[in-house]
């Protein structure tokens, strides 16, 4: 019985993805990405125009994993204060747990390749900016987080946070966590935000 499209373009992505988990090995080509999966690049080229779409499917996945669990914490969680933690540990989380995905939400695996994949992480960083200033602003409306606090100034310092995590562990070749003193360094960056 033959593969339907959508498992083999799924398993092509998610072969692209453990391509991208080890920092020292091969270049990532579509040749390499066909060897790896027994198949010819024309194979690969039925599912996927090119490589640049094979990164934009990688990116759609993120955008809709990490947008689904901010949206359900803003939903689900009462506390301001609580939403901004909560997604700052699901940002992290989601790195460690999706190795391959990690070079591609801070841009490495995307050197060389279309221009708009990189516009599409800056786009997807923005919007979980835009959650983060949310999360402060309720936190403020709830009397959590003082009225003087520089709101998306602040917000900008937890995305540049989680971001700057995000490039340690990819930059260690995936052996510094991401979540690694976490619960200390978030007493730090609230310290003096919280009322």
């Amino acid at each position: 019985m033959a593969e339907k499209t959508g498992d083999r373009k799924d398993q092509i992505l998610q072969t692209l993805a453990e391509m991208l988990e080890n920092p020292a090995g091969e270049k990532v080509t579509t040749a390499a990405l066909a060897a790896r999966l027994k198949v010819s690049e024309a194979a690969l080229y039925r599912h996927f125009k090119g490589k640049a779409e094979m990164f934009e499917g990688l990116i759609e996945f993120i955008e809709h994993a990490l947008m689904g669990l901010v949206n359900k914490i803003t939903t689900d969680e009462k506390s301001g204060v609580r939403q901004v933690e909560s997604m700052i540990a699901v940002l992290l989380a989601f790195a460690q747990k999706n190795r391959g995905m990690a070079p591609v939400l801070i841009g490495d695996a995307l050197v060389n390749e279309d221009e708009r994949l990189q516009a599409r992480i800056n786009q997807l960083n923005e919007r979980l900016e835009a959650a983060l200033k949310q999360g402060l602003r309720f936190g403020v409306s709830q009397k959590e987080i003082a009225e003087d606090v520089d709101i998306g100034a602040h917000a900008n310092l937890l995305m540049s946070f989680v971001v700057g995590r995000w490039h340690l562990f990819a930059k260690s070749g995936f052996k510094r966590d991401p979540a690694e003193m976490w619960a200390k360094q978030w007493r730090l960056l609230m310290e003096g935000v919280i009322a």
